[in-house]
């Protein structure tokens, strides 16, 4: 990333601004890459920000059936087996979705001559013995689990299966960190992965998720950013962020999308601003602020004086007690560092419109 930056700034200062496209490209690939190693490592030691919702995980993998099958190529024949009356979970969904993918990618790269992939979902009751054997509380579960008719694993490679950076890929193809990231993603979900394995013979990995008491909700269309609404007449948004690279790049998507933008970078000034009686429509803060007061803590003492103000919490690793167990009240929303500014975009013009 940064040899490309030095390598743009020396072109334009030479006034060379015909291969400044190149530089650009390769600054954004590899933060793409940077940003999805990032969130796997968070992931693995369990200290993603998790979005979680009651989820019908069958509506899900039928959402997914199309990119996997593009994903896995012609050369996998998929089949998928739906347990009818499925519980939900309550689950973040990008992240299940991401851990499936993974699965089926692994399962794929299993079987180099092609194969079979299943992908199943299941009931289950764990009593004392079953729960200890997949170190979980006795209880009811939902398990999703994904089948590949491939090379099968060792017991060594099956024990060793979830380290970070313990892969079986040759170098340069695979980080390691695809189950390592699921394994994270399950367990901070109240649930846990485990490999079934023979060799020769396939393997089936199986992700447990606790039952949701509750109803599903129902699926979520993504947002159109060239539809999305402009900031109306005075709409006024608050950062504060104490990284000024930060407050910049927000402040220049709202005033793009004709929001009036105020900044502050620690909570003290953005509560007093907050307690003022200016025009806030949005609260965007980071979670972890200098100064003895993090962004929950201020959101919460400034809803006690505009208790239907909205706000989004934007963090890059924000273990949850940070934001509350998790636990998010209504009206409040967490977009988990590094993002795409169109995903900014489009979580501020959703949190603004529903008010």
């Amino acid at each position: 990333i940064s040899g490309s930056l030095e390598l743009l700034q020396t072109r334009m200062s030479q006034g060379r601004l015909t291969d400044l496209d190149r530089y650009i490209n390769a600054a954004q690939g590899a933060s793409k890459r940077a940003a999805a190693l990032t969130h796997r490592l968070l992931a693995f030691s369990r200290r993603q920000t998790l979005d979680p919702k009651p989820t019908d995980v069958n509506a899900l993998i039928n959402g997914m059936e199309d990119l996997i099958r593009r994903t896995v190529g012609p050369a996998v024949h998929i089949e998928v087996v739906g347990a009818a009356g499925l519980w939900p979970a309550l689950v973040d969904p990008p992240q299940l979705e991401n851990a499936l993918l993974n699965l089926c990618i692994n399962a794929r790269d299993a079987m180099p001559e092609g194969g079979r992939i299943t992908i199943e979902t299941a009931n289950k009751w764990l009593d004392d013995r079953a729960a200890k054997e997949r170190d979980l509380p006795p209880g009811q579960y939902l398990s999703l689990c994904v089948t590949d008719t491939g090379t099968g694993m060792t017991p060594d490679v099956v024990a060793r299966a979830f380290d970070p950076f313990f892969t079986t890929k040759p170098t340069g193809q695979g980080t390691g960190l695809g189950l390592s990231m699921i394994y994270g993603f399950a367990r901070q979900s109240g649930g846990q992965v485990r490999i079934y394995s023979e060799v020769g013979q396939g393997t089936t990995m199986c992700i447990y998720l606790p039952r949701h008491y509750g109803e599903a909700d129902g699926a979520e269309s993504l947002p159109d950013l060239a539809g999305a609404p402009r900031a109306e007449q005075g709409e006024t948004v608050l950062i504060v962020d104490d990284e000024p690279s930060i407050r910049m790049l927000v402040t220049e998507v709202l005033e793009d999308l004709g929001y009036t933008a105020i900044e502050a970078a620690d909570a003290v000034s953005g509560l007093k601003v907050l307690q003022s009686d200016v025009r806030i429509d949005l609260l965007v803060t980071d979670v972890g602020l200098p100064g003895g007061m993090n962004g929950r803590q201020m959101a919460d003492a400034a809803r006690v004086g505009r208790p239907d103000l909205k706000v989004l919490f934007i963090t890059g690793y924000a273990e949850n007690a940070a934001v509350g167990n998790g636990h998010l009240e209504p009206g409040m929303a967490v977009l988990t560092k590094p993002f795409v500014m169109e995903a900014l975009a489009s979580r501020i013009k959703e949190l603004i419109a529903a008010s």
